[in-house]
């Protein structure tokens, strides 16, 4: 075979591939969600003069082709495999793995949106509770570069500072320290969050730093969940690892609480073993992330009621508060915007208030309303 005939069949390939995979993008039925990375994917734009003129139409089309692409998820994993292996890349999509944990490069430390969300969260101080009597908390999650940043060799942010600056913003808030009450093998492997069977002694340490630890204290049931559990991070990495295993701590207790989901108006239970099968196993602790839920305890020792405005770490923990409140309420500002709570929520003289915010969350505060 001849140097220019093998060229015009290396070409002709390629174009066949390149135009048949676009083709089969083109018509073939389209993706609406992405399981692994669990994000909707991009559709097919639609033509008009003006998209077409103001270049959005292209854009979005090459969103859509990206998104839509035959065998995405196999040349996904195969472009992981090749920065770790064949390029050494300590990261992929900004992930990065050390010691068999999946985390995100927390980098750089952005001081505009740790400034906002105080701001935020010193609004509603101003807006509910400052001429008020009530108990005001705050308390910082670490996420789990805290635990990595030695030995991961990855560029992280500086956590004293950062605890020492949201601090200084939010004076009138009593800080409790949890920290120390944590170690990286109380987070899952492949996900963000915290392992519920293993932040009892980080309850424990908030309920004290309210005063409102029950002295005898309850034991919880640690019960397995037959689901096998990939975190958000495995998806985004695009590599291979191992289903991890979900438990979740039960009490009789739980059999008399009533849970309710204002958002969507009907009850739930304190775990949702439908959603515990669906996209996001998480979601099996309170029904995931919902805006506003109350938990009534009708067998409470005492009438004191606690408000709990939290990120999605709020939900694995807030079943182990249950026997120290009559009444929780969980807020969530992301999707429910702190200047209409008072339309939604009578916040009750006297109660305890805790804002309780992962470092993931303020470093990135735009969620918050």
């Amino acid at each position: 075979m001849n140097h220019s005939l093998k060229h015009k069949i290396i070409s002709i390939l390629f174009a066949v591939l390149l135009f048949g995979l676009s083709g089969v993008a083109v018509f073939r039925e389209k993706d609406t969600y992405s399981e692994t990375e669990r994000r909707l994917m991009a559709q097919m734009p639609s033509v008009s003069v003006k998209t077409l003129l103001s270049g959005t139409f292209m854009t979005e089309f090459e969103e859509f082709t990206v998104d839509q692409f035959p065998l995405r998820e196999q040349f996904r994993t195969v472009k992981a495999l090749a920065n770790k292996y064949l390029f050494a890349k300590s990261e992929n999509n900004d992930i990065y793995i050390k010691d068999g944990y999946y985390a995100a490069i927390q980098y750089p430390q952005n001081e505009d949106s740790i400034a906002y969300a105080a701001k935020v969260f010193n609004s509603v101080y101003d807006r509910y509770f400052k001429d008020g009597n009530y108990n005001v908390y705050f308390s910082l999650i670490p996420d789990k570069n805290y635990f990595l940043q030695e030995d991961a060799k990855q560029l992280c942010i500086d956590y004293d500072r950062f605890e020492a600056a949201i601090q200084e913003s939010m004076q009138r808030f009593e800080y409790i320290d949890i920290f120390d009450t944590l170690q990286i093998d109380d987070y899952y492997k492949t996900d963000t969050h915290w392992r519920q069977e293993a932040i009892r002694p980080t309850a424990d340490a908030l309920l004290q730093g309210m005063n409102a630890a029950q002295t005898a204290g309850l034991s919880y049931e640690m019960k397995e969940l037959d689901v096998p559990f990939y975190g958000v991070y495995y998806g985004q990495a695009a590599l291979p690892a191992e289903a991890e295993t979900m438990y979740y701590a039960d009490n009789a207790l739980f059999d008399n609480v009533k849970v309710y989901d204002h958002e969507n108006r009907k009850d739930i239970g304190v775990y949702d073993f439908e959603k515990a099968n669906g996209k996001d196993p998480y979601e099996l602790y309170l029904s995931g992330p919902l805006s506003l839920v109350t938990i009534e305890n009708p067998d409470a020792a005492t009438d004191r009621e606690l408000f709990l405005f939290r990120d999605s770490f709020g939900s694995s923990i807030a079943p182990y508060f249950i026997d120290s409140y009559a009444k929780i309420t969980l807020i969530d500002i992301r999707y429910l915007q702190s200047a209409m709570l008072g339309n939604f929520v009578d916040f009750t003289e006297g109660s305890d208030v805790l804002f309780l915010y992962s470092t993931m969350i303020l470093n990135s505060s735009e969620v918050l309303k």
